[in-house]
Parts: C-alpha cells; sequence; structure tokens
C-alpha cells in the first residue's frame, strides 16, 4: 500500500483487537476517514463487513479496491488488464511535465509511463472497481518509484535511488467478500451510517491529505488541474479546505459526526499532536457513554524526524520530540445498553 502520513500500519492489531472486542462475533464496521483503506482492508480481511468512506477521490479508489472489490469476482478481469497495460509504452504528457519537471516527485521516464497508463486506463471505460484495482496497481508502483520523504509538499533535492527504477505493475492485495466504498463528507456520511461499531481516525491537525498527497487525487481524477506553487499542488486545494484541519473548527466538526452516528460501539483513534487533547475528547465522547483509553507509545513520522529545512535543502530547525503517543477511544454508547437491558 502507499506511504501514508497518520497511517495505521503499524497499530493494525491493536485497532483490530479493539474491534474484535467489543464485536467478538463479528459484525458491521464502518471507517468513516478512510484515508489508504489499511484499517478497512484488515478489519476485512478478519472477516468484519466493512464500509470504508472518505471526501477525497484518491482515498475512494484505494477504498474500492481494498474494501469494495470482491477478489472472487474481479481477479481474473484485474490480471487481464494489467497484462493488457504492461504493452503501454511511455508517452510523456501532462503528469511528466506537472510532477516530473517542473517539480520533481518522480523521474521523468516514470512520468512517461504514468502518462501512458493512466490515459489507457481512462480509454478502457472499466467498471468502477476493476478501473481502482487498476488505478489503485498505478498508484502504489508510482510510490515505489517516488522521490519524496512520504507526501506530496516537497521532494528531494537529489533523485532518490528508488526514483531511477522503472516503474512496474503489481496486482493489489485483493480480498474475497463484498464491502461498501463510499465517497461523502463525514458529517454526511454519519448520517447514513449502518453498523454495529464506527471507527473514526479524522485529520488532527493543520497537515491536510489533499495537500500532502494531491499527485494521487490528480492522476485519480486525471483532470489535469491549474496548479500551484513549488510542490504544483492543485489549484483547489486552496478552496477544498477541512474543518477537521482548523484548530477552532476541529472541536464542533467532530461533536457533529459523533453526535450523528447511530452505531452502539465507537473507537476513535487520536493522536497526542492533535488539535484536541486527551481531557476533552474524553468529555465529548463520555456525552455517549463509557470512555476507555489505551494508550500507544509510537515514533513520529520520518519527516518530523527528518527535521526542519529551507528551500536550498539546508537545515534550519531542530526536532521537537521524535515519539508521540497514539489513543484508541473505545466508547459504548449507554443509550443502548439501558434499551437491551429493559
Amino acid at each position: 500500500m502507499i506511504k501514508y502520513l497518520g497511517s495505521k500500519r503499524a497499530l493494525l492489531d491493536r485497532i483490530v483487537q479493539a474491534v474484535r472486542g467489543r464485536l467478538p462475533d463479528g459484525g458491521r464496521v464502518c471507517d468513516l476517514f478512510s484515508g489508504s483503506a489499511r484499517v478497512g482492508h484488515a478489519l476485512k480481511r478478519e472477516g468484519f463487513q466493512v464500509h470504508s468512506n472518505d471526501h477525497n477521490a484518491y482515498a475512494h479508489v484505494l477504498a474500492t479496491a481494498y474494501v469494495q472489490a470482491d477478489r472472487a469476482r474481479w481477479l481474473a478481469p484485474a490480471e487481464r488488464v494489467l497484462a493488457d497495460l504492461a504493452a503501454v509504452k511511455p508517452d510523456a504528457g501532462w503528469f511528466t511535465r506537472t510532477f516530473c519537471e517542473e517539480a520533481r516527485f518522480f523521474h521523468p521516464e516514470n512520468g512517461a509511463r504514468i502518462d501512458a497508463l493512466r490515459a489507457r486506463i481512462a480509454a478502457m471505460a472499466l467498471e468502477p472497481e476493476l478501473e481502482a484495482i487498476a488505478l489503485v496497481s498505478l498508484m502504489e508502483a508510482a510510490d515505489r518509484v517516488d522521490s519524496t520523504a512520504g507526501v506530496h509538499m516537497a521532494y528531494m533535492k537529489r533523485w532518490a535511488p528508488r526514483a531511477l527504477r522503472p516503474l512496474q505493475l503489481r496486482m493489489p492485495d485483493l480480498l474475497p467478500g463484498v464491502g461498501r466504498a463510499t465517497c461523502l463528507d463525514a458529517v454526511e456520511a454519519a448520517e447514513q451510517v449502518e453498523a454495529d461499531l464506527v471507527y473514526l481516525d479524522p485529520p488532527y491537525n493543520q497537515h491536510s491529505y489533499l495537500a500532502n498527497y494531491h499527485c494521487w487525487e490528480s492522476l485519480v481524477r486525471w483532470d489535469k488541474p491549474e496548479v500551484y506553487g513549488v510542490a504544483n499542488k492543485r489549484i483547489d486545494v486552496k478552496a477544498r479546505k477541512s474543518a477537521f484541519n482548523s484548530r477552532p473548527g476541529i472541536g464542533p466538526a467532530l461533536a457533529a459526526v459523533v453526535e450523528r452516528l447511530r452505531a452502539p460501539n465507537l473507537i476513535v483513534s487520536f493522536n497526542d499532536e492533535g488539535y484536541l487533547g486527551r481531557e476533552a475528547l474524553t468529555a465529548m465522547l463520555s456525552a455517549r457513554g463509557h470512555v476507555q483509553v489505551i494508550e500507544i507509545d509510537r515514533p513520529r513520522y520520518v519527516g518530523a524526524r527528518i527535521g526542519i529545512h529551507n528551500p536550498k535543502g539546508e537545515k534550519v530547525g531542530a526536532v521537537g520530540r521524535l515519539r508521540n503517543v497514539e489513543h484508541l477511544f473505545v466508547v459504548t454508547d449507554r443509550r443502548v445498553d439501558l434499551a437491551d437491558a429493559a
């Protein structure tokens, strides 16, 4: 899967354990901020019925492949599509110019491959699940040969060694069973959720996932947007702002999501670098019922550990700390417990 700031790859066992603790016999789980789809994929592998949602197009494509698509239905057609794509010749275009020449996220030779492959996928007019599998294969192939520290806010001063390797498609790790993937605003999605447990892993500070992964958003949308800045971010990054990336906005936004959920169980994942502290989150979630807090000590993401550099690549600041604490807030809705007792 793609490199992803905030990915719960290292915490999957703890998250699955927490979900299993509330749903020992399985059930329906909704991941409302699905991002890289790692959590939804892990829960699907464990046999849960999963609904993954995210408002970014690239995240929706990841969830469509990893949660919604049924391996039994789509593996053979996907193998034929990837075989077709393997024969496509490089053809430099908008992606190469924007992200390999004007910016340097990918080597131009791989940029030409990406351009040609994305154009071919668009021309094939595939069914949604099949197109998602092809796009995820391309996204992950590009991620393996990028020249970044893991986000699309900046690129390496010199080509990373992996950027010089040729891009190669691989089959995504499809799982058997049918899930659901939606592309909705979290507040809107919260009102539609039908699940036994909802998992929330919202953005927690000023870092926008759309800005951090704008190359993937443009690759998936293939709308060739106007771009700006050194990183050639999509122009709509300026307009598509999330309340969850705002210190005054995140509290009301998260409260609005929590209030709309009708699921009997809730797990909220939050980092101690976020705008809301443990006490504030516990107070907010306590309105639903009993709150158990699990603390997990983790290294900070690689970009933070590298330190602060100026546009010339010179180190200009010191790293404040090398580790942080992930919190899992496990909430049982007391209203449901009371109804069961009655």
